[in-house]
């Protein structure tokens, strides 16, 4: 079960966790296999908490590390409305942190 801010719960859904990230993923060079695999890795995370239930925010940082490997900008796009970017400044910072994980250095 998710338990979601509003105080509601819900069963784990990966065609939910799926159709999000297709969202994120539109226009981009994702295809439908990457997402399947995707959905399966978040999922097999989620029940490997073994916990009955789980806030939807780890819902969230168990898609992050996924996604951020399959697409760095379906990646930004799905970080800026999970983590509520208000700013330029925000994508600039999570951009600079992806260069700096990635071994670049840009001044």
């Amino acid at each position: 079960m998710v338990s979601k801010r509003s105080g509601v719960t819900e069963p784990f859904s990966r065609d939910k966790v799926i159709a999000g990230v297709r969202r994120a993923c539109q226009g981009r060079p994702v295809g439908e296999d990457p997402l399947a695999q995707l959905g399966q890795r978040v999922e097999e995370s989620i029940r490997a908490t073994g916990a009955a239930e789980i806030p939807s925010n780890e819902v969230g940082l168990a898609i992050l590390g996924p996604l951020r490997e399959l697409d760095e900008v379906a990646y930004l796009r799905f970080a800026s409305v999970y983590r509520g970017f208000e700013s330029l400044d925000d994508f600039e910072a999570e951009i600079k942190q992806l260069k700096s994980d990635k071994g670049e250095s840009h001044p």
